[in-house]
């Protein structure tokens, strides 16, 4: 069984990573796609504009209906930094026959190599990059000092170029413009109940 992982802080999930995640299981031939909400991102320098209980609310209603799309709480249920080499190592051993596949950003990519142990993530999980149309060429002599053979390990993935944000969704609520069309009806629904990202 292969098992993307696709890791965010999903602040809000929208449509975007929604088709992203269908693109990446035809392409990677995964039989499900595990969206993972972070807990605390060790990256972020503020912690994300909605809590973790409704990260996780929000994207458990977005992927409802798709059987091939799962959620882990691996991340939202450990106390601390978010770190993916300890997400992968958690979900493998919850999936200990499965082969895991990390799915990530071409920009995440690009810093792979200041992660916290960024050679366990490569032994951890193959890895699908979502590569968008007029994405520079991947730099892989960049990343042969933590990721050996990293031209044969990372297989890419073309994705369309979708112009939606997180933060682009979030403004909009605070500004009390529509979403519509941005996220699913029942995130949107899920948003103006909580009254979540308004100023």
């Amino acid at each position: 069984m292969r098992i993307g992982v696709f890791g965010g802080t999903f602040d809000p999930i929208h449509l975007g990573h929604l088709i992203a995640a269908e693109l990446a299981a035809e392409l990677a031939a995964l039989d499900q796609v595990l969206f993972v909400p972070a807990g605390q991102p060790w990256h972020r320098p503020r912690p994300p504009a909605a809590s973790a209980r409704d990260r996780l609310a929000m994207v458990q209603l977005a992927i409802a209906g798709n059987p091939r799309f799962g959620v882990s709480t691996v991340d939202v249920e450990r106390e601390g930094p978010t770190y993916t080499d300890e997400t992968l190592l958690a979900l493998q051993g919850r999936y200990p026959t499965a082969r895991l596949v990390l799915l990530l950003g071409q920009d995440l990519l690009a810093h792979l190599g200041s992660w916290h142990r960024p050679e366990r993530v490569g032994e951890l999980a193959e890895i699908a990059v979502l590569a968008r149309p007029g994405s520079p060429p991947i730099d892989f002599a960049s990343l042969e000092p933590f990721l050996p053979r990293a031209r044969e390990r990372i297989r890419c993935l073309a994705t369309p170029l979708i112009a939606i944000s997180a933060t682009l969704i979030r403004e909009r609520v605070r500004a009390g413009r529509s979403i519509r069309y941005l996220t699913p009806e029942a995130v949107i629904s899920y948003i103006a109940a909580q009254g979540l990202y308004r100023a």
